[in-house]
Order: C-alpha cells, then structure tokens, then sequence
C-alpha cells in the first residue's frame, strides 16, 4: 500500500516538475513510450518522470545492475533500499583523485530502461603545480615540479612584514592551491610606539546558502559543516544553479571580500519542504548540464 502512496505522489509531483522530452537531450538514453497520464501505458507501467525522457511509461519494480563491478580510485554506494526504478547511487572518488569537472562525487540515477544515469565515472589522480612566489615572504617547500593532493606549503615572512591568518598552503582536490595568506607592512610611528600593521585583519563571510551544497577550497559541502557556517577573505565559493528549463545545474562563483559575500543572481535556496522531503532533487544535487544546454 505504501508503494502504491508513494508512486501516486510521485507521478503527480512530476508531472509538474518533469522537464519535457525534446530530441537530442536523452544522450545515451532509451527512452520509454511518451505519456501523460497512467492510463496511456499498460502492461502495469506507470506515467512517471524519466529524466531527459520527460513523462515516461514506466515499470517501477525493474532494477538496475546492481551490485556493479569494483571501480578503479572510486567507491559506488546504494543511497536506496533497492537498485529499482529512480533509485539512486552515490559514486564517490577516493581521496587524491577526482572526476574531469573537479568534483569527488556525482549521483546516478536509475532509468527507466534498467540502466544508471550519467556517463561511467572515471576518477584520475589530482595534483597541484608548484605555487607561485610571494612578494613579502618565503616559500619553505620541498622545490617540485607538481605536489599531491594534502601536501603542505609553509611561509615565512620578510622583514616588516605581518602574516595576517594562516602561515600555510594546502593542495586542494580540485588542483588548486588554497587562498594565500594575507601580508600586512608593518611601519613604526614613534621611537617609543612599537611596529603597527597598516591594514587591520580582514573580516570573515557568511555564505548565503542554508540548503543546498556549494564547493569552499574544492571540496563540495553543506553551509553548516563549515566553521562558524563563514569563509575567509579572499575565498572562492561556488553556488549550483537550476537550469531555467531542465532539469540540471550549472555553477557560479563568488569571492568573499572583506566581511561581503554575494549570492549569484541565479541562485535560488531549496524551501524547507524541498530540503526535507526531496534531498536528491537539490539544486545541489541533480545532474549537471550539459556544456551545449548553456550555450
């Protein structure tokens, strides 16, 4: 009976959400018999919400291949009770490696032709080049031409010269560097007065996303499991944005300037009720378009 409730309410929360089915978006999908209602299948199919299929007659009991073959540099977990129809699966990178759009982890979904959404994940080792010299201080690294994902680069400051923040760098999972320290010249007004920065620290942002996910430093996370919920001056965090016609997300990046962190103009935060009762259709969460869906 429960089944039952819960396919009901899915047909009809899909029906007005369900991108419509347009030649060419299905990639490397099957797609079903097109419907609009459940009496336009048979065969004990149902009208539901196929991705890029749009409405589709569709048998929800049919599973995907599951368990799948052992990945190579990433692990693959069931986030559902059973491969069936809309189940979803969660392909995380292991640590040091990450997919071609710099992320560690993407959802796949099952389709309605038994198969799972999105291309095969392929997870390639990450690494940083060696970071750029700083005017005001020195590198103390080991000189190499590129560095593994943890790897730690230490500063030391010039004479005169305030490290504001941290002494160090770290190589992030998306192969970058994180944010460089901020460097204050220290200038003496009297004989007597000592050595005062010229700058003071610089404030911290809050990042205006409570439901949805945004990448901070090349690790994609919730608002909530950052320190304090703020970023650091001068930090990168990229928001997802829904698509205005389909069903994918794209990016926009915005910079924390001193206590000031925008939210993209296409970025809308989830409702409650969206973050509570439909997690995996998060902004955050669904497919990322296609390069040609932004053009």
């Amino acid at each position: 009976c429960f089944r039952k409730i819960l396919y009901a309410h899915q047909s009809l929360d899909t029906t007005e959400q369900c991108p419509e089915r347009i030649l060419g978006n299905e990639r490397r999908q099957t797609c079903p018999k097109k419907c609009q209602q459940d009496k336009d299948c048979g065969n004990k199919r149902q009208c539901l919400c196929d991705g890029q299929c749009g409405l589709s007659c569709v048998a929800p009991g049919r599973m995907c291949p599951w368990p799948l073959p052992p990945g190579k540099n990433f692990d693959v977990a069931l986030l559902s009770p059973s491969p069936s129809f809309s189940a979803l699966l969660e392909v995380r990178c292991k640590p040091g490696f990450a997919m071609h759009n710099g992320l560690d982890s993407t959802i796949r979904r099952c389709q309605g032709d038994r198969q799972w959404s999105g291309d095969e994940p392929v997870c390639t080792g990450v690494v940083c080049p060696p970071p750029k010299e700083v005017e005001r201080g020195h590198l103390v690294a080991v000189q190499r031409t590129e560095y593994e994902v943890g790897d730690t680069i230490y500063y030391l400051c010039k004479k005169n010269v305030l490290l504001d923040g941290p002494n160090q760098v770290t190589c992030l999972p998306n192969g970058t560097w994180s944010a460089e320290p901020v460097w204050n010249v220290l200038v003496s007004t009297s004989f007597s007065s000592p050595f005062l920065p010229l700058s003071f620290r610089s404030a911290r942002c809050p990042v205006p996303a409570q439901r949805s996910r945004v990448i901070v430093g090349g690790v994609k996370r919730w608002p909530y499991d950052l320190t304090d919920g703020v970023v650091a001056h001068g930090e990168n965090v990229t928001f997802f944005c829904k698509h205005p016609e389909k069903l994918c997300s794209f990016t926009a990046t915005e910079v924390c300037v001193d206590g000031a962190l925008k939210q993209p103009s296409c970025y809308l935060d989830p409702t409650w009720l969206q973050f509570k009762l439909f997690p995996h259709r998060l902004v955050s969460e669904i497919d990322p378009c296609d390069p040609a869906d932004l053009q």
